[in-house]
């Protein structure tokens, strides 16, 4: 007898890196926040071959990702036999929300519990190459909430997820705005790698600087749910990695029609604003779904591009769910 087994994740948001300097031996580290929405759904059985498939609503390109990630995986672990899997729902490609993490996991996941392999997240994660410079997604997979991770070690042999350093329940009454461009994707893959290799060398005060809105503004605020001083140390953040990704980007942010929408978030007051990762995605986050909704109607009547879409969710304070849905014969 076999158990299918069925994985849901969700998006994350991620705020920015805190160290891109690295001269204490570690780069990156980064800030990030696990979403309960948009959602990837993915059911599995064990199978003499690799067979993956997909709603109506899902891309080729996400069925042909989840093909790969699952041949690699077993291969890896010299699993004689395959998988089946089905993908319900997917997260937006190249938006910024770490839809590449969470298919990954996900597909590791279920293919780890149908053959036992007792493989952990951060084994998942090595394995799919997954988790190179922000281990945010990792943790989200794991715990969700916000999360704290401490960047790469950069005398590692072997490239190794970064380590999370803390982690926090998110106010479940914030409410976040997500901003959404589908005209352009954002950059990622080969171009991402060629950006970071290109880009002059990080201020080692301002990396500093950083980690000191982080740790002494950032982390606290949130522990006493004080979502101003939170989303100032977020645009402390935002403002100097954007700049810094500036000559990328062509902007502080990615997407022209999102740079609007954040500006005219900015002038109205939003609290916590920004992009996440790469982008074109941005976000905002207010103290109540009813402030989200009332900035997002006056939004909706002066940006009405056709290309942008919009979405009020919250945080997801819990990791993956898992569910073992029958037994066949």
């Amino acid at each position: 007898m076999t158990a299918s087994i069925e994985v849901s994740t969700s998006g994350r948001l991620h705020m920015g890196f805190f160290d891109l300097h690295g001269g204490l031996g570690r780069k990156f580290g980064s800030i990030g926040l696990s979403l309960s929405e948009p959602s990837l759904v993915m059911t599995a059985k064990p199978s003499k071959v690799l067979n993956v498939s997909g709603a109506d609503s899902v891309p080729e390109s996400v069925i042909s990702r989840v093909s790969a990630v699952a041949r690699q995986i077993l291969g890896a672990m010299n699993v004689a036999e395959a998988v089946e899997i089905n993908v319900s729902e997917s997260l937006p490609e190249h938006s910024g929300l770490g839809s590449g993490t969470q298919m990954a996991l996900a597909t590791g996941a279920v293919i780890n519990y149908l053959y036992q392999l007792n493989l952990n997240t951060m084994q998942l994660a090595a394995l799919t190459g997954r988790g190179r410079r922000s281990g945010v997604g990792i943790s989200a997979f794991d715990y969700g909430g916000l999360l704290i991770d401490g960047g790469r070690a950069l005398s590692a042999t072997h490239a190794s997820p970064p380590p999370m350093l803390a982690r926090y329940d998110f106010p479940k009454e914030w409410a976040i705005l997500l901003i959404f461009d589908t005209s352009e994707p954002g950059i990622h893959g080969e171009q991402e790698k060629i950006a970071f290799n290109e880009l002059p060398a990080f201020s080692e005060n301002l990396a500093a600087h950083l980690c000191r809105h982080v740790l002494m503004q950032a982390m606290p605020a949130l522990v006493e749910r004080d979502l101003i001083a939170f989303g100032q140390s977020i645009q402390v953040l935002q403002q100097h990695v954007g700049d810094y990704f500036l000559p990328v980007q062509g902007g502080r942010y990615a997407s022209r029609l999102v740079s609007a929408v954040l500006e005219r978030l900015e002038a109205m007051g939003a609290p916590c604003f920004g992009q996440s990762s790469w982008g074109p995605t941005g976000f905002a986050i207010f103290a109540n779904k009813q402030d989200a909704e009332q900035h997002l109607q006056q939004l909706k009547t002066k940006f009405t591009d056709q290309a942008l879409s919009w979405k009020i969710c919250s945080a997801c304070n819990h990791g993956a769910k898992f569910n073992k849905l029958e037994i066949t014969v």
